[in-house]
């Protein structure tokens, strides 16, 4: 099955925008930041350290889901950085496709608390880092799910993400990939 869309997903820190941006280069495919489909409202609660709700994200979630359709109405495969850390928000991105694969990017508490700190002018603050890792549902048992460690460096990442999506069937191999 080749994915019409790759979510690259994790907890905030964990390097979703900048694999999710090498991935689709070495793809030839479109990138989004799901960041960028907040309203301001969301991002303000975020900024002043507050969660997000389910009620915040369905939203937030559909505009994802429809910028997805948009791309596989014009038979373009894109990749897609979002959080999609419960199971819930992953289905509701999937709308009843069979033809989205998730890479989930895993790294220790630690490793993220490390990451987070070191990034400037992003509106997640790193006190709500608690909340996305009681958040986050595992994907592993999701037959459209991979996981990767984000323990390398972003282009091993990548390289290492490409190799179990080209297993998995989900792209084909690329000239930048195994």
């Amino acid at each position: 099955m080749r994915a019409a869309a790759i979510i690259v997903m994790g907890v905030s820190g964990s390097g979703k925008s900048t694999i999710g941006a090498l991935l689709a280069e070495a793809l030839g495919w479109p990138f989004a930041d799901a960041d960028g489909f907040h309203p301001a409202a969301n991002v303000a609660k975020m900024a002043s350290g507050q969660p997000l709700t389910d009620e915040d994200r369905w939203p937030w979630l559909d505009a994802i889901a429809a910028h997805i359709s948009k791309a596989r109405q014009a038979a373009q495969p894109v990749v897609v950085a979002c959080s999609a850390l419960r199971r819930a928000y992953r289905d509701r991105l999937r709308a009843g496709h069979k033809d989205l694969v998730f890479l989930h990017l895993a790294g220790a508490p630690a490793l993220i608390a490390g990451r987070q700190a070191a990034r400037q002018g992003h509106f997640m603050p790193p006190s709500l880092m608690a909340s996305q890792f009681a958040t986050l549902e595992d994907p592993a048992a999701e037959a459209d799910a991979v996981t990767v460690s984000v323990l390398a460096s972003p282009h091993e990442v990548v390289a290492a993400a490409l190799s179990q999506l080209i297993v998995a069937g989900a792209v084909a191999p690329t000239k930048a990939g195994p």
